[in-house]
């Protein structure tokens, strides 16, 4: 098979420039993992802090934290313009990223804001994460979080403008696990915004998310799929003969438990799926497998190459003794994630019959990490989360529901009607946040350019009904006023 090691060395030299820092939680659900390096397509903007309280369940319990957030009012229509509120996820939240949600801020004259969640990046409520310091981490947290924000924000544009009686109208939204905190937001209070924005909402929390890799093998067709399996049986047969050997290949020696590394491999080949560009796992794949070449050193480069390479990832984020770590850093979200993971959402992705990936990532690979990392009795409570929220049968007006067909997490969202309106992005490289990111998801595209996508009428079919909504829920009398 003819090398694609240059190919993959001139994308590297190319994005080398933002994705040299690239650090996220690869452990789970790699949601936000893209947006770490995106540095030169935030918006300006300086950091600001605001006192949040750690327990809002608690009022006997007065502790706050500092907890980071950033405004861009460059297309505000003050005072009275809409308020668009960006959720920041699993993430370190560095500024507002120039993506779709900016082109609706200047077509409506927006502020856009955004809050980091509580426990990444900067806003820390404790300088140890020890799993009892974590207990505070937690979905139902963050939305008092939200909810506290949006009401200082409103406080403060009133006391820049001279305003009282009045508020603006807001709209809030996000993309993935934020995408599902805008829905829980809108179900929950409904009272503090005129509507929602879905992106890839993952409403759903799921212990046994046999579903992912379903879709990845739809995704990827008969070919790729089966060239997928065949790199899995090949390499669980290498681990047999010489583990170290068979990791070194794919620069995983570090990786003690073959767990982690199976998981590191089913990522490197579903993250392609994910964000928009399939044809990066699945041309050389497809090469070797039609030739009777070797599958799995074609496997090896592309995960050597993009995954690790030009993508970012690092290898250590796979490794058990490493999410142990109980001190802040650039990688503690990683650990940050597997806790809201193993205590409330699941989302495991495990293999099931003729998976494209090894049946060592299973239901008990997952709690076995859930107990090893931080403690045993660990363990997500998926039904308490489905029952609070409603998972994807979430009873909530003016929430809109998107999703990319190819994309993996798809399965943990809303994608049906009746109820919300709810819209499948339907082409070959439309994954996770492509209303909002464009094509391919990673990198961003700037305004959330949808040119490359494969069908950009698909993606501006979605974005003709997110403005839909919005101007309906904006053109509703204001909520206050309508009480007097």
């Amino acid at each position: 098979m003819e090398t694609t090691r240059g190919r993959w060395s001139l994308l590297t030299l190319l994005m080398c420039s933002f994705l040299s820092n690239l650090h996220y939680a690869a452990a789970d659900v790699k949601f936000s993992r893209l947006l770490h390096g995106e540095e030169h397509l935030l918006l300006k903007g300086e950091a600001k802090w605001l006192d949040q309280r750690i327990d809002h369940y608690n009022p006997q319990d007065r502790r706050t934290f500092k907890q980071r957030w950033y405004e861009n009012t460059d297309h505000f229509k003050a005072p009275d313009g809409p308020i668009f509120l960006r959720i920041c996820g699993e993430s370190a939240c560095r500024g507002i990223t120039n993506d779709y949600l900016m082109v609706m801020a200047k077509d409506y004259g927006a502020a856009v804001i955004t809050l980091e969640h509580r426990y990444y990046g900067e806003s820390l409520p404790f300088q140890d994460l020890s799993t009892e310091n974590l207990k505070f981490l937690s979905s139902k947290q963050s939305l008092f979080d939200l909810a506290v924000f949006r009401n200082f924000y409103q406080e403060l544009v009133n006391e820049r403008f001279n305003k009282s009686g009045t508020e603006n109208s807001w709209i809030v939204s996000g993309i993935s696990y934020s995408g599902a905190l805008s829905a829980w937001f809108q179900v929950k209070f409904p009272h503090l915004s005129r509507g929602a924005i879905a992106s890839s909402g993952v409403v759903l929390a799921i212990l046994n998310y046999t579903d992912f890799d379903k879709q990845m093998v739809e995704s990827a067709g008969p070919v790729c799929a089966s060239a997928l399996r065949k790199v899995t049986r090949e390499v669980e047969a290498g681990l047999k003969r010489d583990a170290v050997a068979t990791k070194k290949l794919f620069g995983a020696e570090q990786l003690k438990i073959d767990g982690d590394f199976f998981y590191f491999l089913a990522d490197a080949a579903a993250i392609g799926f994910q964000y928009g560009n399939p044809d990066m796992v699945c041309k050389p794949l497809e090469e070797a497998y039609k030739a009777d070449g070797d599958v799995v050193d074609a496997f090896a480069e592309y995960v050597q190459d993009y995954y690790v390479g030009y993508f970012g990832v690092s290898v250590d984020t796979y490794d058990q003794e490493k999410l142990k770590n109980t001190k802040p850093g650039p990688d503690s979200g990683d650990r940050m994630w597997w806790y809201q993971v193993c205590s409330e959402v699941a989302y495991f992705q495990v293999a099931y019959e003729n998976s494209i990936r090894s049946s060592e990532v299973s239901i008990k690979y997952h709690l076995d990490l859930c107990s090893n990392v931080f403690g045993a009795g660990t363990y997500p409570e998926v039904d308490v989360t489905n029952l609070y929220y409603g998972g994807t049968a979430i009873y909530g007006s003016k929430i809109v529901f998107l999703n990319g067909s190819q994309d993996p997490w798809r399965w943990a969202s809303k994608q049906t009607s009746p109820g919300e309106p709810s819209f499948l992005i339907k082409c070959h490289n439309c994954g996770h946040g492509s209303d909002m990111r464009g094509c391919p998801q990673s990198p961003l595209q700037p305004g959330g350019d949808a040119t490359k996508c494969e069908n950009p009428q698909e993606v501006l079919k979605a974005r003709e009904l997110i403005k839909t909504k919005v101007s309906e829920w904006l053109a509703e009398p204001d909520k206050c006023s309508s009480q007097l």
